[in-house]
């Protein structure tokens, strides 16, 4: 029996009932649906609607579907139900009798999706910040490994000035703790309960909706039951979210792949994340790299999908907002899938230190340092600019490096120097120059990895708290 089939005097067209049915993708939600609606039977038994028998049963009921579903590992089948609220009414029914038609007393079902939308939202948030956790962990670790070795950094894809390994690897521990804390502020917005507020303007019986909202562990129920029913705000942000998560992987991914090249040489390929090529015998390809990158796109069509079926909707139920939860599913489902093969790569990837070494002392990246030697020396910043590009000019005219320059040669350009000046262009002291909070000074950098895994400890700390 359908849930609404009372005033239709024809059946549904079947191609139509089969095209209109949505339990096959949300039937990932029935664990949510279940928590949600012992949540309603409880409160329909403290307005006096159920009696305390009447609630076991239910209860009883509701725990064997879930138990059904577990056995069958979340893969429950049905070729009748329309959606996953119908398959527990049928299931409550088959089971109890129809004492299962009750459960639906003073409900809608446009606040039960919106109700296991949220907690399924709010979960997935909860075990996605754990696996950012996990991949902000190895990176710290990583950059723990890498001591004091440097590497060339890079400002429009030319050499810029040499930095400690583990500070770029940091750059993306930042970037990853900014996505986590997105998604928290996501779970805060979220946080409250549709139950109670009907298909529209609320529940017809005096069901105490904070009394629900805490079984569910909402933080309050929602404030008006014409936005609660309609809205999907919260997943727009939570796909957002993981859009901007998609873009700063990708931007990694794509560091790696060129790093990894030939060219570069920093990055040595784990061939458990590679494959080769079915032509050229000599390739090691990095799929996983590659694949991130393309999936990337797919989460943010996901998002442009959500908010162009929202964009023209009139307040308040629409059947139009069945369309919002593929994209959700599947956006969720592929960032889920991602975080822990990105780990995994990190774990598994090697680095040329070595090379990347002599890579970030060539190029004139001590060109600012060399500045900064001079402007100590008493001459003006914009003057000191000057005169070593001119130096570098010279060097680049003789094919060589700011130190293969001599001092009278230097002299030329400015009395300033002297032949302390060679010392401040070597490695170790470029990098410490940058010795402010933030820089690649060895000590900072460390004083940084210290602080990263203060910021992960809290983050594991916060999802522990929710779990």
């Amino acid at each position: 029996m359908k849930m609404w089939s009372g005033r239709f005097r024809q059946g549904l067209d079947p191609q139509f009932e089969s095209w209109q049915r949505s339990f096959d993708f949300d039937r990932r939600l029935l664990r949510y649906e279940l928590a949600a609606s012992g949540a309603h039977a409880r409160a329909l038994k403290n307005a006096g609607i159920l009696s305390a028998d009447e609630l076991i049963s239910i209860l009883q009921g509701l725990r064997q579907i879930g138990e059904m579903a577990n056995a069958s590992k979340g893969l429950v089948e049905d070729s009748e139900a329309e959606d996953v609220h119908h398959f527990v009414e049928k299931q409550l029914v088959a089971g109890i009798g129809e004492l299962g038609y009750k459960l639906h007393s003073g409900r809608s079902r446009n606040e039960q999706i919106a109700t296991g939308l949220r907690l399924y939202v709010r979960a997935a948030i909860d075990e996605l910040r754990n696996r950012l956790a996990e991949v902000c962990a190895v990176l710290t670790d990583r950059a723990e490994q890498a001591g004091d070795a440097a590497m060339p950094a890079y400002t429009h894809l030319q050499h810029a000035e040499p930095v400690l390994v583990a500070h770029w690897l940091l750059a993306y521990v930042e970037m990853f703790l900014r996505d986590a804390d997105r998604l928290a502020d996501c779970h805060k917005r979220l946080n409250f309960c549709p139950l109670g507020s009907g298909a529209v303007a609320g529940a017809t019986l005096p069901l105490d909706r904070a009394f629900m909202a805490k079984e569910l562990d909402f933080a309050a129920p929602t404030a008006n039951s014409i936005d609660a029913t309609s809205d999907r705000d919260f997943v727009l942000e939570f796909v957002n979210d993981l859009s901007l998560l998609g873009l700063h992987l990708s931007r990694w991914a794509e560091e790696m792949i060129i790093f990894s090249s030939q060219e570069f040489g920093f990055v040595q390929l784990p061939e458990a994340y590679s494959t080769g090529s079915s032509a050229m015998p000599q390739k090691k390809n990095p799929d996983l790299l590659e694949l991130l990158r393309g999936k990337t796109g797919r989460i943010v069509g996901n998002a442009t999908a959500l908010a162009v079926a929202m964009k023209g909707l009139p307040l308040a139920y629409n059947k139009d907002l069945q369309e919002t939860q593929e994209p959700l599913f599947d956006a969720a489902d592929t960032m889920l899938a991602l975080l822990p093969l990105v780990a995994g790569w990190m774990k598994a990837v090697q680095f040329d230190h070595a090379r990347m070494n002599l890579a970030a002392q060539s190029g004139f990246m001590n060109a600012w340092a060399a500045a900064t030697y001079l402007v100590n020396r008493g001459v003006p910043s914009r003057l000191a600019h000057e005169q070593i590009g001119s130096a570098v000019k010279l060097c680049l005219e003789r094919n060589c490096e700011l130190q293969d320059l001599t001092l009278d040669e230097l002299l030329a350009f400015s009395p300033a120097f002297d032949s302390s000046f060679y010392e401040c262009l070597q490695l170790p002291s470029v990098l410490a120059i940058h010795d402010v909070a933030g820089g690649t000074a060895p000590a900072r950098v460390r004083q940084g990895i210290a602080a990263a895994r203060g910021k992960i400890d809290s983050l594991r700390e916060e999802v522990h708290a929710h779990a």
